[in-house]
């Protein structure tokens, strides 16, 4: 029985280091919107200070587990990885649902304003998405 508990105790603790807490004043922490370019749909994103989101796109709601980078690299990006862990099964702005464990990594191009972001799939401007923008009031 005994052995049972620590096993346990040991998994939960594993589970909860995946989301490595950031810094109070991480500029990625906060709410951020993101819309579709035509006005569609939009996305947003609560990013808490422990590592962890709530992200609602369409009908889908997501919880992920995040690592970014602490300080931009000397270009001013940030390098970070998104996992899912757990989705509600239904269908994102894009019309796809999103499956647990998918991972997302990018970079991170913040405004000098520190109210916008770019997601890039590579460290330059030709592969980003955005802009997520700061959404005050709603913050966690």
């Amino acid at each position: 029985m005994k052995s049972t508990f620590l096993f346990a105790a040991a998994l939960l603790a594993a589970q909860c280091a995946l989301a490595a807490p950031l810094r109070s004043d991480h500029p990625i922490v906060g709410t951020w919107r993101f819309e579709l370019p035509d006005g569609s749909c939009h996305e947003m994103y609560r990013i808490r200070a422990d590592g962890t989101a709530l992200i609602t796109s369409a009908a889908e709601v997501a919880e992920s587990e995040f690592e970014i980078d602490d300080q931009p690299d000397g270009d001013g990006f940030y390098g970070s990885n998104d996992k899912i862990v757990k989705d509600n099964g239904k269908k994102d702005c894009t019309g796809e649902i999103t499956q647990v464990g998918h991972v997302i990594k990018a970079f991170i191009l913040f405004h000098p304003s520190n109210n916008m972001f770019l997601m890039c799939q590579r460290r330059d401007m030709a592969s980003c998405i955005g802009p997520f923008v700061r959404v005050r009031g709603l913050e966690i």
